[in-house]
């Protein structure tokens, strides 16, 4: 048996983790395998990137998914790599500066926008990229769809500039940052594990009351984050209620309002 199938001990981890190394699954290697069969896959990664991934993955075995789910209708599948996710990755490797042009949400183009760019994030919610960077010009936190960027430029910036906006970006990602307090209805304390892994993707730690019986979950997301928060809560129904977190709790009540009032005028014309 291969003796890195398995690590439980947190010390390896962490020793591992201080050499940058990372251990593999076979059940990882075969899931990367088989996604590296997808036609995104050639953008996604260079030519001798993706000729090596194939190299030490040739005695893996790929998990072989058509043959087993059959795929029925589905909304357009939006792109899920996008060209110039590499170029931008590059650039924030190297802590170098951007020069770029892109459209608002109004399609109005702003040229020229000089920053320094933080991290690629997708938003599972909208299902879009977006670069999260520091306005130069403007002094404030962005948020840029890539598919509204038109084009860009790298930048070299002065090492102590860098490290001064890597320092006044830390603290506006903590302004950018919300708390929110959900409880878990008792009645469906048996699914706790359900209800923590829809808010897997989020920041969180769970508290419980003896007494009351009740589990308290605090998330901490960002402030774009809201809907896709809210999405998850949703989806959740009945178990949970949000007990702290105002703008949360009234975008709760909107949204159920409207519906109500939906199916009111529904039954009044009935």
């Amino acid at each position: 048996m291969n003796p890195f199938e398995k690590i439980f001990n947190f010390q390896i981890i962490s020793r591992l983790d201080e050499m940058g190394s990372l251990a593999l699954t076979s059940q990882e290697r075969s899931w990367l395998k088989t996604m590296l069969m997808h036609p995104a896959s050639t953008e996604a990664f260079t030519p001798d990137t993706l000729t090596k991934l194939n190299s030490l993955l040739n005695s893996e075995s790929s998990t072989e998914v058509r043959d087993i789910i059959i795929e029925k209708a589905k909304a357009r599948e939006r792109q899920v790599y996008h060209p110039i996710l590499r170029t931008l990755r590059r650039i924030i490797m190297q802590d170098h500066g951007i020069l770029f042009s892109y459209c608002n949400k109004h399609g109005e183009v702003k040229p020229n926008q000089s920053g320094f760019p933080h991290k690629l994030e997708y938003n599972m919610f909208k299902r879009e990229w977006y670069l999260i960077w520091y306005n130069t010009r403007h002094h404030s936190l962005m948020s840029t769809k890539l598919k509204n960027i038109v084009s860009v430029e790298e930048t070299i910036l002065p090492t102590d500039r860098v490290a001064a906006l890597k320092v006044t970006l830390e603290r506006l990602l903590e302004e950018w940052k919300e708390t929110a307090w959900i409880q878990v209805i008792p009645a469906f304390n048996a699914e706790l594990s359900r209800i923590l892994y829809a808010f897997s993707c989020f920041d969180k730690s769970v508290t419980f009351d003896e007494d009351s019986g009740i589990y308290r979950i605090k998330v901490i997301y960002m402030r774009n984050e809201s809907e896709f928060l809210l999405s998850k809560i949703r989806f959740l129904g009945l178990r949970v209620k949000i007990v702290e977190g105002e703008h949360l709790k009234r975008r709760m009540l909107e949204s159920a309002s409207r519906a109500l009032a939906r199916y009111a005028d529904d039954s009044v014309a009935d």
